[in-house]
C-alpha cells in the first residue's frame, strides 16, 4: 500500500475512533470525561498534521498524473509537425494507443515486437503500459511480468464473462498485495468481557485473544494457440481472444472461491469453509414455500451468531426458477415481478443471471452456476448460500484482469503462437459466522 493511500486509511480511522467516543457519551447522555477530552484532543491534532501530509501528496499525485498524461499524449502523435507550431509544443487531446477504431492491433504488435523485434511495435506497447499505470493509480500493474490487455477489450469481454463470476463480483472485493504469496489476517476469537460492578469490586476482565488467519495466493490461467498470420493479420482476433480466455478465466476464479476444497493450489472456497452455519432441508417433495422458509432460517443462523444481518443470497439459476415459478393452492404466483401487493408474496422481482434484480426475504439474489448441482447422495442436489459479504473477502491483481503473455518458442516450428492469460488472487472467510449453507434433498432437480 503506497503512504497515501495508508495515511488516508489512518485518518479514516481516526474520524471512526472520535465518533465512537462522541456516540458512547450520547447514548449514554452523559458529557465528555476528563480522558475522553483529553483523547479527542490529541486525535484532533493527529488528525489536522494528517490532512495538511495528505494535502501535500496529493497535490504531488495530481500533478505526477497530469505529467504522465501529458507525456502519454504527446508520444501518441505520430505527426512532429502537428506537435510545434512557431517553435512552441502543441499538446492535442489523442486517443489512447489501442482502441476499437484504431489502426493498431494489440496482440499483432505482441507478436511484431517480439517475433521480429519491431521497434514502433514495442515502444506503441510500452506507451500503452504507462498509460495503464496512469489509469490504474493503485499501482498494482507495475513491474508485473506480463501486459495488461486494452480497456476496450477487458471492457467488451466483461460485459459478456460477468455470467462467469456473478459470486466473486457479490463478495468484498480488495486489491491484493504487491508481492508475497499469502494475505494474513488478525481475527479476534476471545473479546473483552464486561460485566456488572460491585462498589469496590473487581471490574471484569478478559484478555484479547485472537488467531492468525491466512489466504494463498492462487493463480489462475489459461492459454490459447493461434497461429502468427492470425495473430498478425486476422480481423476481430484481439476481440475474440481476449473474450474467450477472460471468459474462462472469470468462471475459474468464481468457482474457485465456491468449490475450491484448499488442495493442489486452490483456494478453500466457501462451501467447504469451516464453521459456517449450517441449515439442513430434508424433504423428497419440495416446494416454493418451504424453500423460503430454509433461506429465512439461514438469515436467523446468520444473525444469531453474528449478530449483523447477511445482505445477500447466492443461488443457482434452477433454485431461483423453481422459487419464481412456485405456485400457492390457488394458483398464484409466490413471487412477483414489481413490488409486492398480494399477502401471499414471499419475494419480487425478475430472473435475471448474475444480477441481483430479485430479492427473497428481503434479501438481493444472486444466481450462479458455478453453485453445483451434483450434492448430497443422491448427487442431484445444489446448495443456497446465504452470507453477510464484507466477511467473505477476495483479493485480486489489476482489478480483476488477467495478464497477457506471449511465448513464441513452443511452435516455433509451425509459426504457432501461445497466448496465456493469468492472474493472482486470494480468498478467504473472515468470519465463518457470516455465511449459511442450505443443503439437503429439499434442494434436489426439482426442475
Amino acid at each position: 500500500m503506497r503512504l497515501l493511500d495508508q495515511l488516508v486509511e489512518e485518518r479514516a480511522e481516526l474520524s471512526e475512533t472520535v465518533d465512537g467516543i462522541l456516540t458512547r457519551a450520547a447514548d449514554e447522555a452523559r458529557d465528555l470525561s476528563e480522558a475522553e477530552d483529553k483523547n479527542l484532543a490529541d486525535l484532533k491534532a493527529r488528525a489536522d498534521a494528517l490532512d495538511v501530509r495528505i494535502a501535500d501528496l496529493r497535490d504531488v499525485q495530481v500533478k505526477a498524473l497530469e505529467a504522465a498524461k501529458i507525456r502519454a499524449e504527446v508520444a501518441a502523435t505520430d505527426e512532429p509537425e502537428a506537435r510545434a507550431a512557431a517553435g512552441v509544443v502543441q499538446v492535442n487531446s489523442e486517443p489512447v494507443t489501442y482502441h476499437e477504431r484504431g489502426d493498431h492491433s494489440f496482440f499483432a504488435d505482441l507478436v511484431a515486437s517480439q517475433s521480429r523485434n519491431d521497434i514502433a511495435a514495442r515502444q506503441r506497447l510500452e506507451r500503452h503500459m504507462q498509460e495503464v499505470e496512469v489509469e490504474n493509480r493503485d499501482g498494482t500493474t507495475a513491474g508485473v511480468s506480463g501486459l495488461v490487455p486494452p480497456a476496450y477489450l477487458i471492457d467488451a469481454a466483461v460485459a459478456k464473462a460477468q455470467a462467469g463470476r456473478p459470486t466473486a463480483n457479490a463478495v468484498r472485493n480488495l486489491p491484493l498485495t504487491e508481492s508475497g504469496m499469502t494475505v494474513n489476517l488478525s481475527r479476534v476469537t476471545t473479546s473483552s468481557s464486561a460485566a456488572i460492578q460491585q462498589e469496590n469490586g473487581a471490574v471484569s476482565e478478559t484478555t484479547v485473544d485472537d488467531t492468525l488467519m491466512t489466504a494463498d495466493v492462487v493463480t489462475i490461467a489459461g492459454m490459447q494457440d493461434f497461429s502468427a498470420q492470425a495473430l498478425a493479420r486476422g480481423i476481430g482476433v484481439d476481440q475474440l481472444l481476449i473474450e474467450d480466455l477472460t471468459m474462462s478465466y472469470a468462471t475459474a476464479l468464481d468457482s474457485n472461491i465456491i468449490n475450491g476444497d484448499g488442495t493442489g493450489g486452490a483456494s478453500t472456497g466457501i462451501l467447504n469453509a469451516a464453521g459456517t452455519g449450517s441449515v439442513t432441508y430434508t424433504d423428497a417433495s419440495p416446494s416454493g414455500a418451504e424453500t423460503w422458509q430454509q433461506v429465512v432460517k439461514a438469515i436467523s443462523t446468520v444473525q444469531s451468531s453474528k449478530f449483523l444481518s447477511p445482505d445477500v443470497v447466492v443461488m443457482h439459476p434452477r433454485r431461483a426458477a423453481f422459487i419464481a415459478g412456485s405456485l400457492d393452492s390457488s394458483n398464484r404466483p409466490l413471487m412477483q415481478p414489481v413490488v409486492a401487493t398480494a399477502s401471499n408474496v414471499l419475494g419480487t422481482g425478475e430472473l435475471s443471471y448474475g444480477a441481483p434484480t430479485m430479492s427473497i426475504a428481503g434479501l438481493p439474489v444472486v444466481t450462479d452456476s458455478n453453485i453445483p448441482t451434483n450434492l448430497g447422495t443422491g448427487t442431484d442436489e445444489d446448495a443456497i448460500i446465504v452470507m453477510r459479504s464484507d466477511d467473505v473477502i477476495l483479493w485480486e491483481e489489476n482489478g480483476g484482469s488477467p495478464l497477457v503473455v506471449q511465448y513464441d518458442s513452443v511452435g516455433s516450428g509451425t509459426l504457432t503462437v501461445r497466448i496465456v492469460a493469468y492472474g493472482y488472487s486470494a480468498f478467504l472467510v473472515r468470519d465463518p459466522n457470516s455465511v449459511a449453507v442450505i443443503t439437503g434433498t429439499g434442494l434436489n432437480a426439482t426442475l
